[in-house]
């Protein structure tokens, strides 16, 4: 016989997870048409088609991010993510913290700034649009699919934030959750006691923000290699690659201070692998600043340019997998448990 819950609110959820879909179909429909755009740069009616599609990708992205707060601000644990994250008793000022702590919520993060930094492009990049913006959508596909949740020919794509907590794996089964008005009874495990440091409430967003910003000079350098405009690139990225430099090395040294502040991280003097791994693709992207100013006023170093925009996005992509792999969980206080994406998230890196 089939259990009536009482209380529980399944709209929000259902909701959340039409974003999800139409997040992923949509980026992927506006990196086909920005393509298509590339190829064809006098059919106009493909850059409007892919204008369109990125629009509903942001819209489900803002749709996502609004419905998470409404289920974490009222307090659903119905839903695993809202209860593994938060509780009753956690002050109101950490609610951005859970959103960002687990996994889901942290590639939401992501993607939500490439979101932003895309609305720009479309604004400012004009002739550099349809190809640098064909690599954006791109990457925002996988960033979608890691929040899909669902099975393709037995294998799990993503962990989605909206899994209800009745049927989450690890709770199917357990005897609370045979009563109807379990949710009467429960309060959510709330946020580690680690994190509860307003260095968790800014910290992240701007380190986040600075993984976002290695896309773009990345896009341009894509985009000069497709279209065969081997330097003029570079012009619209140096000022592109500055920002990431300045916005990177401020999340880094937040990262710093706070571990220099808890005990628990032993201060920046003793940083783990999640830090070195992100400071690395810092250096490379400041040796990608300096290297363009140096090939625009004596055109030399063009191939170091092209090398270090490259991969300092890769290298971003290679410190996600280490973090959230689970290849790190017993030497890094960063690392999230192997939530069996480490394949997604190596078949991304190689991509």
């Amino acid at each position: 016989m089939e259990i009536e819950y009482i209380g529980e609110q399944l709209l929000p959820g259902q909701i959340g997870n039409f974003f999800i879909l139409l997040s992923f179909v949509s980026a992927l429909t506006a990196a086909v048409y920005y393509f298509l755009s590339t190829r064809e740069p006098l059919n106009f009616s493909y850059k409007k088609l892919a204008r369109i599609s990125f629009g509903a990708h942001a819209v489900s992205v803002f749709g996502i991010i609004g419905t998470m707060f409404y289920l974490l601000l009222n307090h659903r644990f119905e839903y695993h993510y809202i209860w593994q994250h938060s509780s009753m008793a956690l002050p109101f000022k950490y609610v951005l913290s859970c959103f960002w702590e687990g996994q889901e919520g942290s590639f939401l993060l992501w993607t939500f700034w490439h979101v932003v930094l895309g609305i720009i492009l479309i604004r400012i990049a004009k002739t550099w649009e349809a190809p640098v913006m064909a690599t954006f959508s791109l990457v925002q596909v996988f960033l979608a699919s890691m929040l899909l949740g669902t099975y393709f020919f037995g294998y799990k794509l993503g962990s989605n934030p909206f899994q209800l907590l009745r049927e989450h794996p690890d709770m199917i089964g357990l005897p609370f959750l045979q009563n109807p008005n379990y949710l009467s009874m429960i309060d959510g495990r709330g946020l580690n006691p680690l994190l509860q440091n307003y260095w968790m409430t800014i910290h992240p967003p701007v380190l986040f923000l600075g993984f976002a910003a290695t896309l773009v000079p990345f896009s341009y350098a894509i985009a000069g290699l497709w279209t065969k405009k081997y330097t003029e690139w570079l012009k619209p990225a140096i000022p592109w690659t500055f920002f990431g430099v300045m916005i990177f090395g401020t999340g880094i040294l937040m990262g710093g201070a706070w571990a220099y502040e808890s005990l628990t991280f032993g201060g920046f003097w003793a940083w783990d692998p999640v830090e070195n791994a992100s400071l690395v693709p810092w250096l490379t992207l400041l040796g990608a600043a300096h290297v363009m100013v140096i090939h625009k006023n004596k055109g030399t170093s063009l191939f170091t340019t092209f090398f270090l925009t490259l991969i300092s996005f890769i290298l971003v992509l290679y410190s996600t997998f280490l973090t959230r792999s689970g290849v790190l969980g017993d030497t890094s206080v960063h690392s999230f448990t192997d939530m069996g994406m480490s394949g997604q998230l190596l078949v991304y890196l190689l991509f």
